[in-house]
């Protein structure tokens, strides 16, 4: 049964009960509502596009406020055309389980292909290991508006992930009015959250900030027994001088126990409300791997920067900025065994009495092929290994940690000159872009004290598996000339990605490694036309470009000979139309991924072509082949009423490799559709807004998914329903004109479906779940 449910009712009917006791009070007070009709713009749904040669979104703030304030960054970006978001939960507590996509491109636990930036700044990858995403970086309430540039985006773009598009998430600036704002949440499944900040207002006319901290926490809603929690403390300062001067802090500290895949359709259909994960410790190891609480991700961030801004003589404009970002973190599991790595015969184990070796033990060498690690699962009063349920004995069982660090430095640097010639507007500009990273991954062993009692473990660990740092550093150029005479507009640009990436191997067990991952020159052009006003003719064409992973260094020099990036080539074209009342785009889109980074053991049956002596290699073959297209609308009917509407078509398919059995070894069928994609996608969303009070609905179809590149586990489409209401404290008292209550709610109608699909598995969809906020502004 799902937590908190009746006290969520309650809330909702009390929040219905004081609308309906408000409404007298408002008719009364008639007169004032032609005051809130002014604010009515502001409650307007307004999917905003700029006039690029790309196509481009930005959330406005209703949309922003559909969601609770315990919802993560990345589940704000979800009703966008061609955006697809799926999280564990709806409060984003799990970087395991998340996953999002735009046009067929998609990040999640086995490959990241749209970039992330912060303010245009680079979030440093998004991968489990050694990545963060949105939601280590920026508080929901922080956050004025989030950009999504699908396809060819800009080319000014900071990332070396975007394949398919950026999204940037845009902090808030300081208010320009002294103010203090509080903010409590609580919810389903034990949710709670408590926000404050504190906006200094303008100060000696140039200088603005504000600070905030967050704390929220849940546990999870299959069962109940994860203590997710995060702490988030963040500040923004602006000096608008001539130079103007912007900084921005955050730090993130977050505990969150995962969800666990779905890893066949029988298994969905068995139980489709458990994972398979537990809350209760048995004391069988074998049992216990699946207890919730061993499955962690701990995660700290720290991320700060400094940027600066000036124009000289309405010519030129000139930015650059500095930042840095130290991340710490570390990713749990308990395995049922005690890994054998002290050779002790018959005599006590080592490692249950206190024995520590880091790196490959050397007597495993002596081990007949194919034996496999050697492991144990129970000891004996004496120490000695036995077999499992052997009288007296004592289950054994491991606790691993596998822990990631990274820091990075970089700076950006963007000039702009802007120059008439009789009819032409010439705009030329061009940036550079540098960062330096440094990331440390370790893996230790530690003994589960006493599996009778709980998981609790020795301190110091039995074996360190390996320790590894990779350096990395980053440079970018971009270099684009714009052009309009009257009503056509015309761009072209080149860029270029120099990636350096080494392994050092800090136990000195295997030779360091380095690897150039360096992209050709990128181009990128398209033309606009504006035949008449409010009305926008587009197309484009952008080559992009994804740098090598460290993670490809985990191998030896011959698994990387002659590897290639990842690469993608990008067209669309389409139309935009804006008037006061009515604003709407429709985008055609084709895109061709290519030179598709996949690794072939060395006991593939495909053939020696494909081959080295070690113990496989990485090589470039397929990709995927997407087209469709996107339509939005908003509509503002009336004085209040907010009408937004989305539509997505995407055909993404597999290309083969060309060879017919290591497409069967890489599980590929050239022209199935991608695994996770759907074909069909649409949203409806509608606010009103009436006085103090707001109401607001929106629905999502997401249509039928292949869970598979083989195709043949399909997950069913659904519609899920959000709900969210806001009012005013005036409206029930004027003693509560400083506050607001508001109610969201999402999956209104509970459906079950599957959520986020990732390396052939899939994470149960979330459930209904409802929050209730208080806001106060002083």
């Amino acid at each position: 049964m799902r937590t908190n449910s009746i006290r969520s009712f309650c809330i909702l009917g009390a929040s219905l009960a004081a609308i309906v006791a408000a409404t007298p009070a408002i008719a009364e007070e008639a007169a004032e509502a032609a005051d809130y009709a002014s604010d009515a713009d502001a409650g307007a749904i307004v999917v905003t596009g700029q006039r690029t040669t790309y196509n481009n979104a930005a959330l406005d703030e209703t949309l922003l406020d559909d969601k609770s304030p315990i919802a993560s960054a990345i589940d704000l970006i979800g009703t966008l055309p061609g955006v697809q978001v799926n999280e564990g939960d709806a409060f984003g507590f799990d970087d395991w389980s998340t996953t999002y996509s735009i046009r067929g491109y998609q990040t999640n636990l086995d490959t990241q292909q749209v970039g992330l930036t912060i303010d245009g700044l680079p979030n440093g990858g998004s991968g489990y290991g050694g990545g963060s995403k949105a939601n280590r970086f920026v508080d929901t309430m922080n956050i004025a508006t989030v950009e999504v540039s699908q396809g060819t985006a800009d080319i000014a773009s900071r990332s070396n992930e975007a394949l398919g598009g950026t999204i940037n998430f845009v902090t808030s600036d300081p208010m320009d009015e002294l103010n203090v704002r509080a903010q409590g949440s609580v919810g389903d499944y034990e949710a709670r959250r408590y926000y404050g900040r504190v906006d200094t207002g303008l100060v000696g006319g140039v200088f603005k900030a504000w600070f905030s901290y967050a704390h929220q926490e849940a546990t999870d809603w299959i069962e109940g027994s994860a203590d997710n929690r995060r702490d988030t403390f963040s500040g923004k300062f602006v000096v608008d001088t001539p130079v103007k001067i912007t900084g921005y802090v955050n730090y993130d500290d977050a505990f969150e126990s995962n969800y666990d895949q779905i890893y066949s359709e029988a298994q969905y259909e068995a139980n489709p409300n458990t994972d398979g994960l537990v809350g209760v410790w048995t004391g069988v190891p074998v049992a216990d791997q699946q207890y919730r609480k061993v499955w962690n991700t701990k995660r700290k961030n720290f991320f700060a920067y400094l940027k600066g801004e000036t124009s000289i003589a309405d010519t030129i404009d000139l930015s650059a900025s500095v930042y840095y970002h130290d991340m710490a973190g570390r990713g749990d599991w308990a395995p049922p065994y005690i890994v054998d790595v002290i050779q002790d015969g018959t005599g006590p184990q080592s490692e249950v009495s206190g024995g520590s070796v880091k790196g490959t033990p050397a007597w495993w060498a002596t081990l007949p092929a194919g034996t496999g690690t050697p492991t144990y699962f129970a000891t004996n009063a004496a120490g000695q290994a036995v077999a499992p349920g052997t009288p007296g004995s004592l289950y054994q069982q491991s606790y691993r940690h596998t822990h990631y660090r990274k820091d990075r430095l970089g700076g950006t640097l963007d000039a702009a000159w802007n120059a008439q010639f009789g009819m032409a507007e010439n705009t030329l500009r061009g940036g550079l872009w540098y960062e330096d990273t440094n990331r440390r991954e370790w893996r230790d062993w530690h003994k589960v004290t006493d599996t009778r009692v709980g998981p609790a473990y020795d301190a110091a660990p039995y074996w360190t598996q390996y320790d590894r740092k990779y350096p990395q550093d980053t440079f970018k150029w971009y270099v684009e000339e714009q052009l309009k005479i009257g009503p056509v507009s015309a761009n072209i640009g080149a860029k270029q990605f120099i990636n350096n990436i080494d392994r050092e191997d800090l136990f000195g067990e295997t030779d360091n490694l380095k690897t150039e991952s360096k992209s050709k020159v990128l181009w990128s052009g398209g033309v606009q036309v504006e035949p008449l006003a409010g009305l926008n003719l587009f197309g484009g064409y952008s080559e992009n470009f994804k740098a090598l992973s460290d993670t490809l260094l985990e191998y030896s020099a011959d698994a990387l000979a002659d590897i290639e990036p990842e690469t993608a080539e990008n067209w669309e074209a389409g139309v935009r139309y804006t008037n006061p009342i009515f604003n709407a785009s429709a985008t055609w889109f084709k895109s061709k991924f290519s030179n598709q980074v996949i690794f072939v053991p060395s006991n593939t049956s495909a053939g020696p072509d494909y081959l080295s002596e070690g113990d496989g290699r990485f090589f470039n073959a397929g990709g995927i082949d997407s087209e469709g297209f996107e339509i939005l609308a908003n509509v503002r009917p009336v004085d209040g009423l907010s009408l937004y509407g989305a539509y997505t078509y995407i055909d993404a398919t597999y290309r083969g490799t060309g060879n017919v059995e290591l497409d069967e070894e890489q599980g590929v069928t050239a022209g199935n559709r991608v695994a996770g994609i759907p074909k069909h996608m649409w949203v409806l969303s509608g606010t009103y807004n009436y006085g103090p009070v707001t109401l607001g609905v929106t629905g999502k179809y997401t249509g039928n998914r292949f869970v598979n590149a083989d195709n043949n586990w399909v997950s069913q489409n659904f519609f899920l329903t959000d709900l969210s209401l806001a009012v005013k404290g005036e409206a029930l008292t004027d003693t509560l004109k400083a506050l607001e209550f508001a109610l969201n709610v999402t999956n209104l109608t509970d459906e079950q479906y599957l959520g986020g699909i990732s390396g052939n598995y899939a994470f149960l969809g979330t459930p209904r779940t409802m929050v209730f906020s208080v806001t106060a502004d002083f």
